[in-house]
């Protein structure tokens, strides 16, 4: 009888050693903003997005929410360049600024 009864508490403790998973790595949702002009500022949906660009020849990678969102990039009190985009979950979108003025 005792024999039986560790056979089962083998095979019942077997059972939890196959059905632990390890929880899914989610990849971060990102935008990344290449080609904005030199002492821009770049807003995602009406908020700055940090410090203006210090150079136009790096990209500026953003941590998003997935969803629509609306980037704008500022020269002054100008709007030089704005772009309604989509990005998905752990999707990676590139915007490229076409104004012109990057230098």
């Amino acid at each position: 009888m005792r024999f039986l009864i560790v056979i089962m508490l083998a095979f019942l403790s077997a059972c939890s050693w196959f059905g632990a998973r390890k929880p899914a790595v989610r990849e971060p949702t990102e935008l990344v903003i290449t080609g904005a002009p030199l002492g821009s500022l770049v807003f995602i949906d009406g908020s700055q997005a940090g410090p203006s660009v210090s150079r136009n020849d790096q990209s500026e990678i953003l941590d998003v929410s997935p969803g629509a969102h609306k980037v704008e990039i500022h020269v002054n009190d100008a709007i030089v360049y704005r772009e309604d985009t989509y990005v998905g979950s752990g999707e990676r979108r590139v915007v490229s600024v076409l104004s012109g003025l990057s230098r």
